[in-house]
């Protein structure tokens, strides 16, 4: 590899420096040779490499929806050096060997590093424990685990779960979703809107009870719990009461929670069908608190690319999901940057720092600082675009997104010290 040299970045809270890459690492650019490749980062910001705590990157299975191929170019489009690719596959990543035909792929066609996250179920049906334990002492060494798509309703499978993670400090992380509350029809606020419309309704109950027993699970196992794509206030108040006793649970918001409203159903536009659904404006303001203060943890995306066919249908019977992995830090930053929400020290935390050390990933998360690995990217704070859907490296167009402006912040995407993307080339 030819040394990179990073010329005047921002390094948020340290001031503009240089910053030097040799073989996948920074070293200190006070080495930097004649003969070295440059990018000028002046007016940029550099920050560590995002981590996507929940990425659908549908291979094996629905190649047609998305490879990960495409889905870890689209994260680096969005900044990602890392994401961790869910078990709702097919097959269903719940075997050592499906684990690791993930992360062969991965290592084969990645754009970023792909992490299998193993079921918590065998074939996600909610019944009878998964391979945990043999996952776990893979070669890929799985330490997250989650039935994503799937809520692992039955209580004592729960228990049971975190009690076998916790002898490889693994975490379970719960798609709260009580059955008897929000069924598999179930895709609107339960509400006004929902009633106006005719749509099956999805009350915010039916997520925070799941959550207040999971978390009650936790501490009775002493063991660690992740809620996924948070979507309201009632369970942020469940996940502060667990944070105030110490319970060891922490929380992932995605962004399209963080911005969009019920109001986007009113046109029975399929696009905004996701799982859970989009909430009230009074939900969407409590998240953007919480994960002010800390409260939730993480941004993830929870990017769920789908084939036409499965979109293009009525409302009530098209497939759950949305694009995020290129829209994600665009949307932080108009929801939580510009409103002085989050600084992008904080930034840094929600995006990097911690999803790394939830999913206990080594060498991601890391400080921009000689002898750590080069996983960074640097951030234009000005930028702005239009979206585009058909301008995307994913294979679907699924994409809440299109036609609207924001921030277009990427400018450059390095990790293990190699370019994945740069804008304009």
């Amino acid at each position: 590899m030819t040394d990179l040299l990073i010329r005047g970045a921002d390094l948020v809270g340290r001031g503009r420096s240089d910053l030097l890459i040799r073989n996948g690492r920074f070293v200190d650019p006070g080495d930097a040779g004649a003969d070295v490749d440059q990018l000028d980062a002046d007016g940029l910001i550099a920050l560590p490499g995002l981590v996507d705590l929940h990425t659908h990157l549908r291979e094996p299975g629905r190649e047609d929806a998305e490879t990960v191929l495409s889905g870890t170019l689209a994260a680096a489009r969005g900044g990602f050096t890392a994401v961790l690719a869910m078990a709702n596959t097919t097959p269903v990543t719940d075997t050592a060997e499906a684990a690791e035909h993930v992360a062969a792929l991965g290592a084969r066609d990645g754009y970023a590093q792909v992490v299998p996250v193993g079921a918590v179920s065998k074939g996600l049906d909610g019944v009878e424990l998964a391979e945990l334990g043999l996952m776990a002492r893979s070669s890929t060494r799985v330490r997250v685990f989650s039935d994503d798509g799937h809520c692992v309703s039955d209580a004592r499978l729960m228990r049971r779960a975190l009690e076998y993670v916790r002898a490889f400090d693994g975490v379970v992380a719960q798609h709260a979703q009580d059955p008897q509350l929000a069924g598999a029809s179930a895709c609107c606020h339960e509400g006004e809107i929902s009633g106006k419309l005719g749509l099956p309704g999805w009350p915010a109950a039916a997520e925070a009870s799941v959550v207040a027993r999971d978390v009650q699970i936790a501490e009775l196992t002493r063991s660690r719990l992740h809620i996924c794509h948070v979507s309201c206030a009632e369970t942020v108040d469940v996940i502060r009461w667990a944070k105030q006793r110490d319970i060891n649970v922490t929380a992932e918001v995605a962004p399209h929670h963080l911005m969009l409203t019920t109001n986007e159903v009113l046109g029975y536009d399929p696009t905004y069908k996701v799982n859970p659904p989009l909430r009230p404006s009074e939900h969407v303001e409590v998240l953007r608190e919480a994960l002010a203060d800390g409260t939730i943890d993480a941004v993830a995306t929870d990017h769920a690319p789908h084939a036409r066919h499965d979109k293009e249908h009525a409302f009530a019977e098209a497939a759950f999901g949305m694009l995020g992995l290129e829209t994600a830090l665009a949307v932080v930053v108009e929801t939580m940057i510009k409103s002085e929400l989050l600084s992008w020290t904080d930034l840094a935390k929600r995006m990097s720092i911690m999803p790394a050390h939830i999913a206990r990933l080594t060498d991601q998360g890391r400080p921009l600082a000689a002898g750590e690995p080069a996983n960074v990217i640097l951030v234009d704070p000005a930028a702005r675009g239009v979206v585009d859907r058909n301008d995307s490296a994913s294979l679907s167009r699924n994409n809440p997104w299109h036609g609207r402006e924001l921030p277009d912040p990427v400018v450059a995407t390095i990790w293990a010290g190699r370019v994945t993307y740069q804008k304009g080339r």
